[in-house]
């Protein structure tokens, strides 16, 4: 165990993966474990604010699949973070696909309530194409390059067929609402378009069984309770990193070197990066000296990462029903099935399909998910703008001219310089092959050079639980159990999975 305790790690980043790894690495063993994190603060994506009295997810929302098999429920459990409801055995084992049994609203741009009733074939059509993506996992080609190809043209067909009793109007209706899922869904994926998403590459993602969920406390309470663990002094704050050189070979001392921002020098045999893939994309060729290997910096440049915002939007009484948990905003002129706007200046707000319903709620508020360019550029406009254009969009929808917001509370990911952006989705012509050279450590195997210098982790390196927190948790896991095992070796956790 000796040298497993003077090896020298620093891991970059202290959001959820790179606190996992500290955690792991610590419990077997290693003494000098250091987190560089360039903000105040830790979790990363992981962040919780407020809106008056209401708790607000600025990051992660949602535990996806809460069950057994997912470390980021046993965590919240084990920390006694999660509603009774969520722990039941019923709602562990229910199997719906990251799609929850949501009650939705629909309205319309010409300023009237639709009926679910009328609303719901679109609804239903739409998860049966999502569904079906399915039929192209593992295959080596499909007849669609993109999920959205596949969806724009398969609905274009079903409704002609399905729908064709109906009257004109009633059809483009539908295909309208459809419009609206297929908004709902970049969001889903981070994507500008669902015409950026590889349909291949769509089903390597793997769901996990279990009701969605959220942490009624905040998804910060997760963090929290595992940095308690953690020595005090583990993480340097306010400590960004210029760059990462690896493979010294002078004077026989350690492979790597992490240059600060400020100067500072901080020699190690081991480095783990955590940082966002929508960081590496920007800042490769400066963070690494010697460059990344030709194949992995491909792998990074194919590899897609995008926006998903929220708008948190507090109102004095509710216009929904009591029982709402989603709400449709159908465009009555989107019959083609748009999933972005053509002039993105003056339309952003047409991105924003989808409100959900704050619950529970110390009052009246829903949450606006929009993607893509449109909302990198509500990012860049003053708050009182986007609050006017809210509230424009709102009287059009319900017809309404009364209706003003309370406050509201914006996420801004993209213009956030540690983050540049959400997360990451598997872009047009990814493969497995890509997600594994990102994987791979410095230097490559058979190298004569020290192994294992340089270590990648993060959301954008699992295989197939990318975007959310339980694969970010997971690569933790798995960077530093590929440092045990160098030292001491085999490690045998149930919880590791790749």
């Amino acid at each position: 165990m000796a040298v497993t305790a003077d090896s020298q790690v620093v891991i970059i980043g202290s959001g959820i993966s790179g606190i996992a790894a500290a955690h792991r690495l610590i419990n077997a063993g290693f003494h000098h474990v250091r987190i560089l994190e360039a903000t105040a603060r830790s979790g990363g994506r992981v962040k919780t604010g407020r809106l008056g009295k209401n708790i607000t997810e600025i990051g992660a929302s949602y535990v996806h699949g809460p069950s057994e098999e997912n470390p980021v429920f046993r965590l919240a459990r084990d920390y006694g973070l999660l509603d009774p409801q969520a722990l039941t055995p019923e709602n562990q084992a229910m199997d719906i696909d990251e799609r929850p049994p949501l009650v939705p609203n629909f309205f319309s741009s010409l300023g009237r309530r639709l009926s679910t009733e009328r609303m719901s074939p679109a609804l239903k059509m739409f998860n049966e194409l999502v569904d079906e993506t399915s039929q192209f996992k593992n295959k080596k080609e499909a007849p669609w390059a993109t999920v959205g190809h596949f969806i724009r043209s398969e609905a274009r067909q079903r409704a002609a067929e399905r729908w064709r009793d109906e009257d004109k109007s009633s059809r483009e209706l539908l295909l309208c609402a459809v419009s609206a899922r297929l908004k709902e869904e970049c969001c889903v994926s981070a994507a500008h378009t669902m015409d950026e998403i590889d349909l291949l590459g769509f089903c390597m993602y793997k769901s996990l069984s279990g009701l969605d969920c959220t942490i009624p406390g905040g998804f910060e309470g997760l963090i929290k309770n595992l940095m308690s663990e953690l020595p005090s002094d583990l993480v340097t704050y306010n400590r960004p990193v210029r760059c990462v050189r690896w493979n010294n070979t002078e004077n026989g001392g350690n492979a790597v070197t992490v240059e600060c921002d400020d100067g500072e020098r901080i020699a190690a045999d081991h480095v783990i990066l955590t940082v966002s893939l929508g960081y590496l994309k920007k800042h490769h060729s400066t963070l690494f000296c010697p460059p990344l290997p030709p194949h992995k910096l491909h792998s990074i440049k194919k590899l897609g990462f995008g926006t998903c915002n929220k708008i948190y939007v507090e109102f004095e009484s509710p216009w929904w029903d009591a029982d709402c948990d989603i709400i449709y905003l159908v465009w009555k002129d989107e019959e083609d099935i748009l999933d972005q706007v053509s002039d993105i200046s003056k339309s952003w707000i047409r991105k924003m399909s989808t409100f959900t319903v704050l619950k529970p709620s110390e009052s009246h508020v829903l949450c606006g998910w929009i993607s893509g360019h449109e909302s990198e550029y509500m990012e860049s406009l003053p708050e009182q703008e986007v609050r006017c254009s809210i509230t424009e969009l709102i009287r059009t929808f319900t017809g309404d001219p009364t209706i003003t917001p309370r406050r509201i509370l914006r996420s801004q990911w993209f213009l956030d310089p540690w983050t540049c952006g959400s997360y990451s989705h598997p872009a047009t012509g990814c493969s497995e092959q890509d997600l594994e050279n990102m994987i791979e450590p410095l230097p490559r195997e058979g190298s004569q050079s020290q192994p294992l210098q340089v270590l990648f982790a993060g959301e954008a390196t699992h295989p197939c639980y990318y975007s959310t927190v339980h694969g970010a948790l997971l690569t933790g896991w798995r960077e530093a159990d590929r440092l045990i095992s160098h030292y001491v070796g085999p490690c045998c956790h149930p919880d590791q999975k790749r």
